[in-house]
């Protein structure tokens, strides 16, 4: 007769659990779908395999090395699953048991959920040791909300292997020295009364159920939702270029950039509900680390505060079926200014891309940070005052520095640099870029990688005065509208001189180029100057050995590094010029910003501490003679750092400047 109430009394519960949970879900997806449509479809192949390596596998997180325990706790979930799955069935129909699969399946059933149980109580007691002693600031150690589900999981884990010991000691279940926690709570109760005994198996069993319902329905309403939405969000993460900003619609829409939380995308705002909050996003972050009020992870978890905070007023009205976005007139309170999204985090952001690197989830931070800045710019016209003088600059003068267009080919007199008009059957357009043109510094790059091409025979011209910036800082900025035109013109001029080849010094040139022109019709073949010098090098066009020991530690760009992959053909490019190459503790996809991207190359840097200056420091432990770079920018500002901290013995350098220098004379 219990056996039948009992079965009852779960089923009731049961059916009610998974009813509400399926409803508090289901008003998460209709909350998430207000935001723009946005097509996240096609290679599906490829999708799949993303989600098994990243997903499952978790390889982000194995990589991590501190989150060892994150990865059993998440593979205990998932073992662990079948044993809750078939506790649940055991509760509604008692005589499925795992027996009924066979002794030998039964067995190493068992097996899994106790060792998988033993394993996930040592990472709750890690994850707790984390947050209560070590606290690390890039997390929120005390959140209650972590503690309640830590405290959870430890009671499922406890009442599981609890109840099976009882099963061990009353004789329903052999011993197995493969089921080591059972076994040993077992050996503690052996000798017990059966009526004992059977009455604290049930109390177990309804702590475990009870718990494992509770459990399931806070799930939405805590950040370990992320538990149910972070699989979605690793198979819908951009299968091409992560860090690629969408184009904006001047002629269909009235609004520019992100001004509300329904202004995201649908994918944008899964993003919120897939955050882990792990924190590893503002650990990487150079606005973070130099105490700016950036923190990319408030960013995301603040939007979805706002979204649910205006959820209900939204869907007030509509149909439960109705998965259709807000309208753009819906009168909802502004994201700038809530909570943690002020302007001075927007600005504050260099748009590296060290957060979306190692965010296990893949959100999409830097986008939805350009989609602000659009707002800010395009709708507001609220932007530091610094950057009137860049847009207007840009604008009448095609460059940031203020200098008219007649100018830009000077730094290539007495060195025979053919104009791509006078020699349209050019190899390669060296594209020079602003600041190879104009800055003093930065032209002694351009007129090394000259001399570099020249020793080498490469067939190259460059468009002298035609040359204008490629937008990247406009586009970065907000200045959307700025960037389209601009890259319009260039596109326009590029493909009326029939440009196949480009050759870029700077890697906001070389990303745009490659990545976004084309959009706009620009379709080309765009080199780094690292990588055709990394190649002639090898081909023997270029003395190898020829900077024999000259000790130098390199610095990777942002843009070369994380937003296209290219990591070992800088440092090959030394090597076989004969430099020894050494490593800051931060390189290749962990390498720390110079503090210039995103447009703050243009910006006074008035918060916290200079990313620079950081940068620069590092550098400087590793003892090298000499900071190799490969960016116009990161060699502005490593400059300045050095300067700064009084070392200017050591010395900063372009690749190209570093081969060339050790030439044979011409």
């Amino acid at each position: 007769m219990y056996l039948v109430a009992k079965s009852l009394i779960f089923t009731v519960l049961l059916i009610g659990a998974l009813a509400l949970f399926a409803y508090v879900c289901w008003l998460r997806l209709r909350a998430m779908m207000l935001g723009r449509p946005e097509s996240r479809r096609g290679d599906v192949g490829a999708r799949l395999g993303h989600l098994i390596y990243y997903g499952f596998l978790q390889r982000r997180v194995a990589a991590a090395g501190g989150s060892i325990h994150h990865l059993v706790i998440f593979w205990g979930f998932l073992v662990l699953m079948i044993g809750n799955l078939a506790f649940m069935a055991g509760g509604v129909y008692p005589a499925l048991r795992f027996e009924l699969l066979g002794a030998t399946l039964a067995g190493i059933l068992h097996a899994s959920q106790d060792l998988m149980a033993l394993l996930v109580l040592a990472a709750l007691a890690v994850a707790s040791c984390r947050r209560l002693v070590l606290r690390p600031r890039h997390m929120d150690p005390l959140s209650p909300d972590a503690f309640v589900i830590l405290g959870l999981i430890a009671v499922l884990m406890f009442a599981m292997l609890t109840a099976t010991g009882i099963e061990i000691a009353r004789g329903e279940l052999p011993a197995s020295s493969w089921t080591p926690g059972a076994v040993l709570i077992a050996g503690w109760i052996q000798g017990g009364q059966q009526g004992t005994l059977f009455a604290w198996h049930e109390v177990l069993w309804w702590l475990h159920a009870l718990v494992l319902l509770v459990f399931l329905n806070y799930l939405p309403f805590s950040k370990h939702f992320h538990i149910i939405t972070a699989l979605p969000n690793v198979y819908l993460r951009r299968l091409g270029f992560v860090t690629d900003l969408s184009r904006v619609d001047f002629e269909g829409s009235e609004q520019f950039g992100v001004t509300k939380v329904t202004d995201f995308t649908w994918k944008q705002l899964l993003d919120g509900y897939a955050c882990t909050q792990c924190g590893r996003c503002d650990n990487n972050c150079p606005a973070w680390k130099t105490d700016k009020p950036l923190s990319p992870k408030h960013i995301i978890n603040d939007a979805k505060d706002n979204l649910k905070l205006h959820a209900h007023q939204l869907l007030a009205g509509r149909r439960w079926r109705d998965l259709s976005p807000a309208p753009a007139d819906a009168r909802i309170e502004g994201l700038v200014g809530f909570q943690q999204i002020t302007p001075d985090a927007i600005w504050s952001c260099t748009t590296c891309g060290a957060c979306m690197e190692q965010c296990p989830v893949f959100i999409e931070h830097v986008p939805k940070l350009v989609d602000l800045r659009r707002s800010l710019v395009l709708m507001e016209s609220q932007f530091p005052a610094e950057l009137n003088k860049l847009f207007k600059d840009l604008e009448t003068n095609g460059n940031p520095y203020a200098l008219a267009a007649t100018t830009r080919g000077r730094w290539a007199e007495g060195l025979k640099v053919p104009l791509l008009s006078e020699q349209p059957e050019a190899e390669y357009l060296y594209w020079v870029g602003c600041a190879g043109s104009f800055d003093d510094r930065n032209r002694r790059t351009s007129q090394a990688l000259v001399r570099c091409l020249q020793a080498a025979g490469v067939s190259f011209a460059i468009l002298g005065p035609e040359e204008r910036c490629c937008g990247d800082s406009a586009r970065r900025l907000g200045n959307e509208y700025l960037f389209e035109e601009m890259a319009r013109a260039n596109v326009e001029l590029l493909n009326g001189c029939g440009v196949k080849k480009i050759l870029t010094t700077c890697p906001h040139g070389y990303n745009t180029l490659k990545h976004e022109y084309p959009a706009f019709g620009g379709h080309y073949q765009v080199f780094h100057h690292t990588e055709v010098l990394c190649g002639l090098l090898a081909s023997g066009r270029l003395p190898e050995q020829a900077a024999k020991g000259l000790q130098v530690v390199f610095h990777d760009s942002c843009y070369l590094g994380r937003y296209n992959q290219m990591y070992w053909q800088p440092r090959e490019a030394l090597r076989r010029a004969g430099a020894q190459v050494a490593e800051m503790p931060r390189h290749g996809r962990i390498s720390f910003c110079c503090g210039a991207g995103g447009g703050r190359m243009w910006m006074e840097e008035n918060l916290g501490r200079r990313i620079n200056a950081e940068r620069t420091a590092e550098a400087l432990k590793t003892g090298a003679e000499t900071i190799a770079v490969a960016c116009p920018f990161c060699l502005t500002m490593l400059a300045d750092g050095v300067k700064d901290a009084g070392a200017e013995k050591v010395a900063v350098q372009d690749i190209a400047e570093i081969i060339a220098a050790h030439l044979p004379a011409a």
